[in-house]
């Protein structure tokens, strides 16, 4: 087991949406948040960060309190011209990104979906989201995504290998424990939540996570009030977390900004060789999980 250090520079975006008027034409609003990341994007790349992961779909707002069919408008291919522009900023900076958009795979398919591109700018591949959700007040998802089909993929960049876990996935650890099974030392879950729902698990599902499986997550929400919808805040607050369930680095509720976590790949052998969490798992006993 080495005890020599490892580091990642990683990095969190949380931004606000900045044109809160629906009657705007989608491609407007969505260039609008693109321009809004592009500085964010580049102070990443200042400060060294290595791996930049962005918001659940990040180039716009998050839509989903309504039913409306303009916002198909909004779905993309992947990789496509928002994910690659965003890789080649990151480029410059020898930067790996995790980019997440709303993916149009063919007409009435579309997809919750996160590209991964290395720091050279090669494309990865994606992450699709699985668990979609149907909630009330306000979390109508089953209307604009297919639920995601590509399994729980790892993507070994430059620097790490990472997974990816999308929003409401988060409440689910069947596959977060797939991604540790696959490999990934770093899981990045983009999100859009909001205070009064689930802001109470924010803090205690994703550092169980990475506890349960022994390796860093970074967790990411948007934040302010989305106009027309108003279904409340979202309340900012991304951080990464270690493999003991550490925080590491965490934002404001209430600003964008970009967060910047140093990540020692080297903890996780540490904490692997207490906690054997994976020589004491007995999957021949977990069946039912998978029961219908």
């Amino acid at each position: 087991m080495s005890n020599s250090s490892r580091v990642v520079r990683c990095g969190l975006i949380q931004c606000s949406n900045p044109i809160n008027d629906e009657s705007r034409p989608v491609a407007e609003i969505q260039k609008a948040m693109l321009d809004k990341h592009v500085p964010m994007i580049e102070e990443a790349g200042r400060k060294g960060v290595q791996i930049l992961c962005l918001q659940e779909i990040f180039n716009g707002p998050y839509f989903c309190p309504s039913q409306d069919v303009r916002w198909y408008e909004a779905a993309e291919t992947v990789p496509g011209p928002t994910t690659d522009a965003v890789a080649a900023l990151a480029k410059k900076h020898q930067m790996a990104v995790v980019v997440p958009v709303y993916e149009r795979e063919m007409s009435g398919v579309l997809y919750n979906t996160a590209a991964v591109y290395d720091a050279d700018g090669t494309y990865l591949g994606k992450y699709r989201k699985h668990h979609i959700p149907q909630v009330n007040p306000g979390f109508w998802e089953k209307f604009y995504f297919k639920p995601g089909n590509g399994g729980y993929p790892v993507f070994k960049t430059r620097y790490a290998t990472i997974g990816v876990y999308i929003c409401y996935d988060r409440h689910f650890p069947e596959g977060a424990r797939c991604l540790g099974l696959a490999g990934a030392e770093i899981v990045f879950n983009p999100s859009a939540t909001v205070a009064g729902l689930s802001q109470y698990l924010w803090k205690l599902e994703q550092p169980a996570h990475a506890v349960a499986n022994g390796y860093y997550m970074g967790c990411i929400n948007r934040v302010g009030t989305e106009a027309p919808w108003n279904i409340g805040k979202f309340y900012g607050t991304s951080y990464f977390v270690n493999p003991r369930g550490e925080f590491l680095a965490e934002a404001s509720e209430d600003r964008d900004e970009l967060v910047v976590a140093d990540l020692d790949l080297a903890v996780i052998d540490q904490v692997r060789g207490t906690w054997q969490f994976y020589r004491d798992r007995r999957p021949e006993t977990y069946g039912p999980i998978v029961a219908e």
